[in-house]
C-alpha cells in the first residue's frame, strides 16, 4: 500500500491510498477556501445513559448536487471544484467538511443536563475515483487495499488519546439516505464507546472470562457446522446470514480466526475478506438485478491501548428491504423498544443470496 498526505486549501487533511506509487505533485482541491467552522458538543441522555452529538453547522452540507457537479469526483473545471484532486490513486480519505464531532471542539453551552465538546473525528472515505462503480464492482485487489485502508486509518484516528472507538461504515442507496451517489463510506472515531458497540463488547467480555474464548467465534463455528445459512466460505473468512439476523437478508463478514481490528489483519485474512465482501456484494445486487441499498458497519475493538482479547472484528450489513416491492423500515417496536420483529426467517433468505450465482474473479460492469 502506498500513501500520500496532502492539505486542502480549506485546511483539512487528505490522504491519497494507491496499489502503486503516488506521484508528489499532486495538488489537493476542495469545493471552498473557507475554514471550517465547526464546535460540535455531546449532551447527556439521562433515561438511556448514553451521549447524543449536537452539530447544527450540518444544516448546510451539500445536499443532492445537480448531476453536473460531483463533489467526490475529480475535475479541472474552475466552475465546480471538487474534493478529489486529479491524479493517479485508488483510495482518499478525507476530512468531513461537515463533521459530527472533530477534535478541535471546545466551550460546549451550558445546559441542564452535562454538556462536553464533541472531541472525535469525522472521516470520509472514497473508494474509487470512478463515479460509476461500487464495492461489488471493485477488484479484488482494489477491495483488499481499501481493507488495509480501514487498518490505517484506524492506527491514525486510534493514537489520539481523545480517540476511544473507530467505526467505518457506508450507507448505499437513497433507501438509506444516501446524498451523493459517488461511491464512499466514513469512518466516525468517537471519544467514547457508543452504545451498540459497547453492548457487544460487554457480551463478548462475559464470555470470554467464562469460556476462555470468543463469542462470535464459537458462533461462526456453529455456524460453520449448521451450513444452512453460509454465503462465502474459505479457509480465511466467512458471509452468512446470522441465525439471530434482525433485518432479512442480513449478513456478516468476519475471519474466522478472531483478530481485534483491523490493524492486526493477517494479508491472507485480509484477501478471504475481500473475496467475502465482493460476493455478498454482488448477491445483493444480483439478488433483484439491481443496486441494492444497505447499511453496512465495522466492528472492531476500542483504540484505548488495552487488551481485547475478546473483540472479533465483524461486518454487519442491514439491507432495508422486506420484500421486493416493499421496503422495511424500523416500526414502532424497534425504535421503542428496541425489539427487532423480522417477517422471514434467517434460511429462508439465505437460500435466496445462495443462489445468485457471482463470479467474483472477473472484472464487474455496473
Amino acid at each position: 500500500m502506498y500513501s500520500h498526505k496532502l492539505l486542502k486549501p480549506d485546511g483539512r487533511q487528505l490522504t491519497l491510498y494507491g496499489r502503486h506509487p503516488i506521484a508528489e505533485n499532486i495538488a489537493a482541491t476542495s469545493p471552498s477556501n473557507e475554514p471550517v467552522q465547526a464546535n460540535p458538543h455531546l449532551r447527556w441522555h439521562p433515561l438511556r445513559g448514553e451521549w447524543v452529538a449536537y452539530a447544527s453547522h450540518r444544516q448546510g452540507r451539500t445536499f443532492m448536487p445537480p448531476p453536473e457537479y460531483n463533489p467526490l469526483a475529480p475535475t479541472s473545471n474552475p466552475e465546480f471544484p471538487t474534493e478529489l484532486p486529479q491524479g493517479k490513486y485508488d483510495v482518499a480519505v478525507f476530512d468531513n467538511r461537515f463533521p459530527s464531532m472533530t477534535v478541535v471542539a471546545q466551550n460546549p453551552p451550558d445546559c441542564i443536563v452535562d454538556t462536553l465538546p464533541a472531541n472525535g473525528a469525522c472521516e470520509v472515505v472514497v473508494f474509487t475515483q470512478d463515479a460509476q462503480a461500487s464495492l461489488s464492482s471493485l477488484e479484488l485487489e482494489h477491495l483488499d487495499l481499501l481493507l488495509q485502508v480501514w487498518g490505517d486509518r484506524t492506527r491514525e484516528l486510534g493514537a489520539n488519546p481523545q480517540i476511544q472507538y473507530v467505526l467505518p461504515f457506508e450507507n448505499k442507496g437513497v433507501e438509506v439516505g444516501v446524498t451523493l451517489h459517488h461511491p464512499h463510506g466514513q469512518i466516525y472515531a468517537y471519544p467514547f464507546i457508543p452504545p451498540v458497540p459497547a453492548k457487544m463488547l460487554e457480551r463478548q467480555r462475559w464470555y470470554y472470562r467464562e469460556h476462555q474464548q470468543g463469542l462470535l467465534a464459537d458462533l461462526i463455528q456453529q455456524e460453520i457446522a449448521d451450513k444452512q445459512r453460509i454465503i462465502y466460505q474459505d479457509e480465511n473468512a466467512i458471509a452468512f446470514v446470522p441465525v439471530c439476523a434482525r433485518y432479512p437478508y442480513e449478513v456478516w463478514i468476519a475471519p474466522i480466526q478472531p483478530v481485534s481490528s483491523f490493524i492486526e489483519l493477517t494479508p491472507e485474512q485480509r484477501w478471504g475478506l475481500a473475496k467475502a465482501l465482493k460476493t455478498v456484494t454482488l448477491k445483493y445486487d444480483g439478488l433483484w438485478n439491481r443496486p441494492f441499498p444497505y447499511l453496512m458497519a465495522w466492528f472492531q475493538a476500542p483504540t484505548d491501548a488495552l487488551s481485547h482479547p475478546e473483540a472479533h472484528l465483524h461486518a454487519e450489513l442491514y439491507p432495508p428491504y422486506r420484500t421486493k416491492e416493499k421496503l422495511k423500515y424500523l416500526a414502532g417496536t424497534e425504535l421503542a423498544a428496541g425489539m427487532f420483529a423480522n417477517d422471514a426467517l434467517p434460511e429462508e433468505k439465505a437460500k435466496e443470496l445462495q443462489a445468485v450465482a457471482v463470479n467474483i474473479e472477473m472484472p464487474t460492469l455496473v
